[in-house]
């Protein structure tokens, strides 16, 4: 069977959406396409959250869907900026320039700003949640997170009175003790940020998150979530990109963080080679596990490794492209998504309510812009210029040939 037959008998026709071979065998591309879509993405995930909060109304306007019996209205908001603004910094951190694209960049660059600037100002009317019970450690970090991936656009870019703000506000996440698992590395990713804003930071937190990690090592690989290995996303979610993320930030602090370096970049690129198999030729991906209300997010790591040009020997940044095209597109796309005002409604492929744990409420479903890190990368980077070559399971189902996995050892 030819492959677009097949990709149509399968119902999946994600293919074709990022590339197309004639009869020749010559590929042709949608490189523009596709980063127009992620764009549009981004910029719909984006609107109702920074231009609400920009103007100090995110409170008011934000819906809270939420399972039955929780009451998350006092962390859900950090939520949706936290994740959102972890998505969105590689993208703003782009140099400005005069295209279409690049001045709608400088408008949400701006809009980010303010709504941090609202979201840490003990006089506004959306002054967030720092301290209140555990969850906003988690999204502190995922706002950190983004300062980090943004170190121009938005660390060195606030005003005194905000950066005074930004930093009391992280520093007193402190008083929350974090789970004895990956909630480890909020802490260490806090304090990466506060090393970042020139204020005091914590070596000691950094370096049990980083030690502890190193503990938990499964193998190929994988990390365990706590002493214990979960089949869930997790690895992908936090571990993989907050190890990388604290020790580029941190690591020439202390040799010993420096010596792992290596192999935290290893194991997250084998992690990444699962990732990108882990794809089907339709898009669709295993509703394995916990958090799937984060939809696309699960391919953080992935999105990652394709941002710091680090993906896995063999595997082309523009079949990574290809892949997570169709993902996005396929959750995206799907009915439901979003409600009549544009904010994103619990599901993992439309409207789903009962997938969402109770600590999943409208802020959380903001983690799948982690999926869209590659925008980090200038419309002339390979990752959007190649033509799109297919993933590998859309050539192992299509008969063509693909590469024999291999795990990493030790």
């Amino acid at each position: 069977m030819e492959r677009r037959e097949f990709l149509k008998a399968a119902g999946a026709g994600a293919f074709a959406l990022v590339a197309n071979t004639s009869a020749g065998g010559q590929r042709t591309a949608s490189s523009a396409g596709d980063r127009e879509v992620w764009v549009d993405v981004m910029r719909r995930l984006a609107d109702p959250v920074l231009t609400n909060l920009a103007q100090g109304r995110l409170k008011a306007r934000m819906p809270v869907e939420q399972a039955p019996g929780a009451d998350r209205r006092s962390v859900t908001h950090l939520e949706a900026l936290g994740r959102l603004l972890a998505g969105m910094a590689p993208w703003l951190e782009l140099a400005a320039d005069d295209t279409v694209e690049g001045q709608s960049r400088e408008k949400y660059r701006a809009l980010a700003l303010e709504a941090i600037a609202h979201a840490v100002d003990p006089s506004s009317a959306d002054f967030l949640n720092f301290t209140r019970e555990r969850q906003p450690l988690v999204d502190a970090a995922f706002l950190g997170q983004a300062l980090l991936r943004a170190p121009t656009a938005l660390s060195a870019s606030l005003d005194e009175a905000t950066k005074r703000h930004l930093v009391a506000a992280l520093e007193s996440t402190r008083t929350i003790v974090p789970g004895y698992n990956n909630w480890l590395l909020f802490s260490a990713t806090i304090e990466a940020a506060l090393k970042r804003l020139d204020a005091e930071w914590d070596r000691l937190r950094v370096d049990y998150a980083l030690r502890q990690h190193e503990q938990w090592y499964k193998g190929d690989g994988a990390y365990g979530d706590g002493p214990d290995f979960h089949w869930d996303y997790y690895n992908s979610f936090v571990i993989h990109p907050m190890l990388l993320d604290v020790l580029d930030a941190c690591a020439d602090e202390n040799a010993g963080w420096k010596q792992m370096m290596p192999r935290v970049e290893q194991r997250a690129q084998r992690y990444a080679a699962v990732q990108e198999r882990l794809i089907a030729p339709d898009g669709s991906f295993p509703p394995i596990g916990r958090s799937l209300a984060y939809r696309f997010g699960a391919f953080h790591l992935l999105a990652q490794m394709a941002l710091r040009r680090a993906l896995p020997d063999g595997m082309s940044p523009s079949q990574v492209r290809a892949a997570l095209t169709a993902v996005i597109r396929r959750s995206i796309d799907a009915a439901g998504t979003f409600d009549a005002d544009g904010w994103l409604r619990i599901g993992f492929c439309g409207h789903q309510p009962g997938i969402g744990e109770t600590y999943i409420s409208t802020g959380s479903l903001y983690l799948c812009s982690v999926g869209l890190l590659p925008l980090g990368l200038p419309p002339a980077d390979p990752f959007w210029s190649a033509p799109a070559e297919p993933w590998t399971s859309a050539a192992a189902w299509s008969g063509e040939r693909f590469a024999i996995d291999h795990a990493l050892n030790p």
